[in-house]
């Protein structure tokens, strides 16, 4: 969350800025926020989602500061071009999301009472359990691959990550999960 803003004044590039409470100075004025507030708008971004775009433009304004990174040339502009880029990150993520939602959708759903009672049932609940405690990196991997049926390279392609990766990530998942049956004595 952004502090309060404390006083109003100009950068030498003639730019006005607002000094926060810190005793930081913004690193984007009033007329930048609107105008990246305006290109994310443009871009698809929903207006819930738009100051957490601004902010983050702030916080890569802040990051090459703290690296001692010369500030672009024209801040407007480089922050209109990330704002563009995150606009298109948003879309990439949200047609992800719908696509692996889908998939999960269009799976038949698993009765356990139907398919060997209390055994499967507590299988069922392990299993799930297993998932939760799960890092959301590998619970997505193993979830895409048993669930959704994909295979390693679809997998890479929905995440957008290389399939070594992915590899990794259910050779680490599957471990865990067959460390967890076996501690719950369900295999």
């Amino acid at each position: 969350m952004r502090p309060a803003p404390a006083s109003q004044g100009k950068r030498g590039d003639g730019e006005e800025v607002l000094a926060v409470a810190d005793g930081g100075v913004d690193p984007l004025a009033p007329a930048q926020v609107s105008r990246v507030s305006a290109v994310l708008a443009l871009g698809g971004v929903p207006q819930s989602e738009l100051q957490d775009g601004v902010q983050q433009i702030r916080l890569r304004l802040l990051e090459r500061r703290a690296k001692g990174e010369d500030p672009p040339r024209d801040v407007g502009a480089w922050a209109a071009v990330v704002a563009s880029n995150l606009a298109a990150d948003w879309h990439r993520t949200r047609g992800r999301l719908e696509r692996t939602a889908a998939r999960l959708a269009a799976l038949k759903v698993w009765n356990p009472e139907s398919q060997g009672g209390q055994e499967a049932r507590l299988l069922a609940l392990t299993v799930a359990e297993g998932l939760d405690a799960l890092p959301a990196v590998q619970r997505q991997v193993l979830v895409l691959r048993f669930y959704a049926d994909l295979t390693v390279p679809q997998i890479a392609l929905e995440l957008g990550v290389p399939e070594g990766t992915v590899k990794s990530r259910l050779h680490t998942a599957a471990k865990a999960m067959r460390e967890r049956l076996r501690t719950d004595e369900v295999v």
